[in-house]
């Protein structure tokens, strides 16, 4: 299970950034989205969320607003900042590099 953990962490940023990327939001519809668009085979938690949250604001990429909803419930939401946008450009092709890179490997091993 480690290694699992360890892969989903190496993700983690890459599917915030994506989802702030289509627009604002908050960490707990992230989660649930994750776990709704990969069908349940990823369900990464909200700790591990707010981890790399904080780390994606610390470094600019990220920043958050407060949102009233309801009468006395305010929500922290986040939104993808210009360099954010950047981050994600080379992450992502970075991702999908290893990935066909992997994959062409076990192919070859099969």
């Amino acid at each position: 299970m480690a290694f699992r953990n360890n892969f989903v962490a190496g993700i983690t940023e890459l599917l915030i950034l994506s989802f702030l990327r289509k627009e604002d939001n908050y960490i707990y519809e992230i989660s649930k989205s994750i776990q709704m668009f990969s069908q349940g085979r990823l369900s990464i938690s909200q700790n591990t969320l707010y981890s790399a949250t904080y780390k994606l604001e610390n470094e600019g990429y990220i920043s958050e607003y407060s949102k009233k909803v309801g009468r006395k419930r305010v929500r922290v939401y986040y939104k993808l900042e210009p360099s954010g946008e950047e981050y994600l450009n080379r992450i992502r092709e970075n991702y999908e590099d290893v990935f066909h890179g992997t994959e062409n490997i076990l192919k070859e091993l099969d």
